[in-house]
Parts: structure tokens; sequence; C-alpha cells
């Protein structure tokens, strides 16, 4: 049995499997590979926001925060789909 790792986690933290037995084409691959998208498209935006505001002199310590934050956010969601796509294109999990 293969397993896929999901671009989600459980509300405690742990990541979250998918038995791929059913093909890349199931309905849950689907919807894994939409969320991976739109994380993705999400990591992109991310990261203009966040080289605007550190090309900001004026930006203060609200907005950088605000700005490493998301970018935390954005690395640990493009991380994830990498693990799991390089799983994949592995033939592993």
């Amino acid at each position: 049995m293969t397993y896929r790792l999901l671009p989600w986690t459980t509300p405690e933290g742990n990541p979250c499997y998918l038995s791929t037995d059913g093909g890349p084409d199931s309905l849950m691959s689907r919807v894994a590979d939409d969320i991976e998208e739109a994380q993705l498209a999400s990591g992109t935006q991310v990261l203009a926001g966040a080289r605007a505001v550190l090309g900001d002199q004026k930006a203060g310590e609200r907005a950088l925060r605000f700005a490493l934050v998301r970018a935390t956010e954005s690395l640990e969601e493009v991380l994830r789909v990498a693990v799991s796509r390089g799983g994949r294109a592995a033939g592993g999990s």
C-alpha cells in the first residue's frame, strides 16, 4: 500500500496521508492537487508582499513581523508540497 502526504495537517499539527491505491485521479487526490496549487500560488503572493515590506525602509516592526509570519506559514506549506511531490516522483510516500 502506498501513501501520499496531504497538503494539510490534523488540528493537532500531525501530517495527514491518503492511500493512493485508488490512483492519482481519485476525488481526494484531485482535491489535494488543487490545494497544493493554491498553496503554491499563495506562496508566490506572500513572497512578493514580503519583498515589498523588506524594500520599504519605513516599514515598521508590525509589518515586518506580519510578513515574516506569513512567509513562515507559506514556506511550511511549500515544503510539505515538495516532500509530497518528491515522494510521489520516487514512487514512495
